[in-house]
């Protein structure tokens, strides 16, 4: 008989919220957090490496989007 004081528990899900960011690319890399729910901790690392990439990712290609132009400015000429 194994004694339940020495066994290691299971891994239980933290029950943590994750709250829509209302970026569909971001919501999804945070919704992969609840993977880990069902691995022990030696199988965190992964998961949070590749989200936290897919996070790093998104936010790099907000510098990679056009932005506004600016508008023409018909007295920069002045003297």
């Amino acid at each position: 008989m194994t004694d339940p004081t020495t066994t290691p528990a299971s891994p239980q899900p933290l029950g943590v919220p994750r709250t829509p960011t209302g970026d569909a690319g971001v919501d999804a890399h945070l919704a992969r957090l609840a993977d880990t729910d069902d691995l022990d901790a030696g199988g965190h690392l992964q998961v949070y490496e590749d989200v936290h990439q897919g996070l790093r990712d998104a936010l790099s290609a907000l510098d990679q989007r056009p932005g506004p132009t600016d508008p023409a400015r018909p007295y920069d000429n002045r003297s």
